[in-house]
């Protein structure tokens, strides 16, 4: 339903797996402070953990979603606790309900959430989508809440819709 993905208990495991190794490899990178650069002798620190609070989608027009979920809300206190300290704060797809179970969630859902929750001013999305494009193909580099809205509404961007539809509710 709307290009929103179900997750079974395999896919599940494959998605704790591969978050989990992402994880640990950017952590390690963002721990090298390589000589002769700007990064020489920092010490960053990364903070990951249950900021995310999620719902499961459930059964909806008779398709059971499974594992898949949204955002039920984010733990901004936390986050802000976390940056305060001098911390990267690193998200993944992955949230967690009130019940203690783990849903598999968008990265779009996730990201916007979390620049809503933290009165971001911004905000960047890396997608290995082409991208928003205009009317004659090219990249929109940068544009207000007018545009996304009108950009809904254009057939062209059916490849975006999940990320325009995150960014509209901002």
């Amino acid at each position: 339903e709307n290009n929103v993905r179900i997750t079974d208990a395999d896919t599940l495991n494959a998605v704790r797996d591969a978050s989990g190794s992402l994880r640990f490899q950017i952590e390690a990178l963002l721990t090298m402070g390589l000589v002769n650069s700007p990064m020489h002798g920092a010490q960053i620190r990364v903070s990951t953990g249950n900021f995310v609070i999620a719902k499961p989608i459930g059964v909806r027009e008779g398709i059971d979603f499974k594992h898949t979920g949204s955002v039920r809300r984010i733990d901004s206190t936390g986050i802000h606790t976390q940056l305060d300290y001098g911390s990267i704060v690193l998200l993944s797809p992955v949230g967690y309900s009130p019940t203690g179970e783990v849903l598999n969630l968008s990265l779009e859902d996730v990201s916007t959430q979390t620049a809503i929750a933290l009165k971001a001013d911004k905000l960047i999305a890396l997608t290995e989508l082409e991208g928003l494009l205009n009317e004659v193909g090219g990249l929109i580099k940068s544009c207000g809440l007018s545009t996304v809205h009108k950009l809904q509404q254009d057939p062209k961007q059916k490849d975006n819709a999940l990320l325009l539809k995150a960014i509209a509710q901002s």
